[in-house]
């Protein structure tokens, strides 16, 4: 079975940038097979959309909070996808989750995701 480990979060302060990264074990996730994406979750919020990059690694797309901000790519070699998030806000505080989706070239909506991993903590102070 597939799963999904995140990696790279702390406490950083405002201004600061943040590099996470999704590695997945078990059933090996190609270049071909799943579109990635990142969503978050902020504490009394709904789950919200990140960014996406499609299954060739060519094609990606940025939720608003943080469009011009983050950079989502997926390393084919080392089987991972990394978000970059920069002049990172108070607001994007939450716990960032990696995910996969099958049977889509990129996705957006999650419930296209059929794989989610645990989630890491993000904490930017003022």
């Amino acid at each position: 079975q597939t799963r999904l480990a995140e990696s790279g979060g702390g406490l950083v302060q405002a201004g600061d940038s943040l590099r996470l990264s999704c590695a997945p074990s078990g059933r090996p996730i190609s270049a071909y097979d799943m579109a990635m994406g990142w969503f978050r979750q902020a504490p009394g919020k709904e789950r919200e959309f990140v960014a996406a990059v499609s299954t060739d690694g060519k094609a990606t797309h940025y939720g608003d909070s943080v469009s011009g901000r983050a950079t989502i790519s997926r390393t084919h070699v080392l089987n991972t996808i990394s978000l970059q998030i920069d002049n990172l806000k108070p607001e994007d505080t939450a716990v960032y989750i990696c995910a996969a989706a099958a049977g889509t070239p990129i996705a957006v909506m999650e419930q296209l995701y059929n794989y989610w991993g645990q989630g890491t903590q993000v904490t930017v102070s003022a």
